[in-house]
């Protein structure tokens, strides 16, 4: 049964990794720039992901190192318990979610668990940060998202009016405003761009 049990969690870790983490937050800005640029499967999901991966792993390279000072390394040498060793690796974890974290959110969820609120953010419970966390994610992973679409939709506005104008009915006008997407991309340093922006938002 604990084999079982052991396994399941494996198979659940990676996914919640990535769910608390600016993995989450990545992935989704990147597939909204994908859409964007209407390249439809260019960069692949394995490109994307890939490179959401490595991205994250900078960004959370030390709170992982704090993790492992803290927590897994005192437990290695028999200084701490299994419990609070948890208590302890789990300290910059929850500074780094509750900074990210938006108060609306993990109001939502205090009241879902009719939990009262700490006194400190440093005490709120995991359960509770971790769904606020996601929640929050989401939300601002969507409105960078948005932003990204706007110059390309300017694009997309232009290139319909003008084939209309001109009597280009039968001609898709994103066959049109695809070219015209994808260079002006280029010319801008776009992925520059994109990534230097991201990086900087969780900084």
């Amino acid at each position: 049964m604990q084999i079982v049990i052991l396994l399941t969690l494996m198979t659940l870790l990676p996914a919640a990794l990535m769910a608390i983490t600016p993995f989450l937050r990545i992935t989704i800005v990147l597939h909204f720039l994908r859409q964007a640029l209407g390249t439809q499967s260019t960069p692949s999901n394995q490109v994307l992901i890939g490179l959401a991966l490595f991205l994250t792993i900078v960004i959370v390279q030390p709170v992982a190192a704090d993790i492992y000072h803290l927590g897994w390394e005192p437990l290695q040498d028999g200084r701490l318990s299994p419990q609070q060793a948890f208590d302890q690796g789990s300290k910059p974890l929850r500074t780094f979610l509750v900074r990210f974290a938006r108060d609306k959110d993990i109001r939502l969820f205090l009241e879902i668990a009719h939990t009262p609120p700490p006194h400190s953010p440093a005490d709120l419970n995991l359960s509770v940060l971790i769904p606020a966390y996601i929640l929050s994610e989401l939300k601002t992973g969507f409105q960078i998202g948005a932003v990204l679409f706007l110059p390309f939709l300017v694009i997309d506005l232009v290139v319909a009016s003008v084939t209309l104008s001109i009597g280009m009915v039968q001609l898709p006008p994103i066959m049109i405003s695809a070219p015209f997407k994808i260079l002006l991309f280029v010319l801008v340093d776009g992925w520059n761009l994109v990534v230097g922006s991201l990086m900087k938002s969780f900084y």
